[in-house]
């Protein structure tokens, strides 16, 4: 697992990584929903298709949008077990453990908080007009 400053920063070097970005319709659900049940998706999501040790389509698991934790995932390496161990270090066929689990459901998180709020100063600024 990586330290937090130094994957985002990895991530951010990354065009593929950093060309993920949170649809309307994403923004919209993360909204409503508010944060704490997001992040319990993500929690479910982590365990349901990331946590065994052989996940069932295995890099094929993951869609791309209609949720802002698949977003995230593809955002952060965290949608597959390949990019799993490519990313944060954490090899393939193993299970996950507790602490595993919950470094990866804080990477959607902080990922997510920073989406948010980078939306909402893009937003401010494109209402903002220079003299």
């Amino acid at each position: 697992m990586r330290d937090l400053e130094e994957l985002f920063a990895k991530l951010a070097e990354s065009s593929f990584r950093s060309s993920f970005h949170l649809r309307e319709p994403e923004r919209s659900y993360l909204h409503r929903k508010g944060m704490a049940v997001i992040i319990q998706h993500a929690a479910d999501f982590v365990e349901k298709r990331l946590a065994p040790a052989l996940p069932a389509n295995d890099g094929k698991q993951t869609p791309y949008r209609n949720h802002p934790v698949f977003v995230a995932q593809h955002a952060t390496g965290t949608c597959c077990r390949s990019c799993l161990e490519k990313w944060h270090g954490i090899p393939r066929g193993n299970a996950l453990n507790e602490e595993e689990k919950r470094y990866v459901v804080s990477v959607i998180e902080r990922w997510l908080e920073k989406e948010t709020l980078d939306t909402l100063q893009r937003s401010r600024n494109n209402g903002c007009k220079e003299p």
